[in-house]
């Protein structure tokens, strides 16, 4: 095997990890509703697909290039997973049952974390539901918090797609000028 040969299959490697990235991102920036950026990169992904399909193609005589394409797809997918985690893009909700919401409330408030709580009876008697909306990075900061004053609480986290009110319109516009 020429080093010509393996330079190629380390160049469609290299090509499929970027294109599957970049869907990967595409694809959570569909679902956040930021079209410009899924169009940029859509367009992106697929002329990089073709180039490499096209070289696959035209050498099926050389395996090494098949492999190199199915290892870069598998590559790819764990690298814009990873990106994905990195940019932490839009909002999440975080919802927090704990037998101790006003002390927990206070002390997300205290953090600067707005805090809707509401009470409840559950099957041990008085709980309290609290929605926290923060930006996807800050979400880990409300958990450990939460777990910090109440190990016992129970959390869900979720990805918020569209919200309406004056801090989500504030938000939106400051970072409108990115999509």
């Amino acid at each position: 095997m020429s080093f010509e040969v393996l330079g190629m299959a380390a160049l469609i490697f290299a090509a499929r990890v970027a294109d599957v990235s970049l869907g990967t991102l595409r694809t959570a920036f569909i679902v956040r509703g930021k079209r410009a950026f899924a169009f940029a990169f859509g367009f992106i992904e697929v002329l990089v697909w073709v180039v490499v399909v096209a070289q696959v193609i035209a050498n099926l005589g050389h395996p090494i290039y098949l492999f190199a394409f199915a290892l870069g797809f598998a590559s790819g997918t764990v690298v814009g997973i990873t990106f994905e985690d990195w940019f932490a893009i839009g909002e999440q909700v975080v919802r927090v049952f704990t037998a101790r919401g006003e002390s927990l409330a206070s002390a997300l408030r205290a953090r600067g974390f707005t805090v809707t709580a509401f009470s409840g009876s559950g099957r041990d008697g008085a709980v309290y539901l609290l929605f926290i909306q923060v930006r996807r990075r800050q979400a880990h900061a409300v958990i450990a918090t939460a777990r910090e004053l109440d190990p016992s609480c129970f959390y869900t986290v979720d990805d918020v797609r569209l919200a309406s009110s004056a801090l989500a319109a504030r938000r939106h516009a400051s970072h409108e000028h990115l999509t």
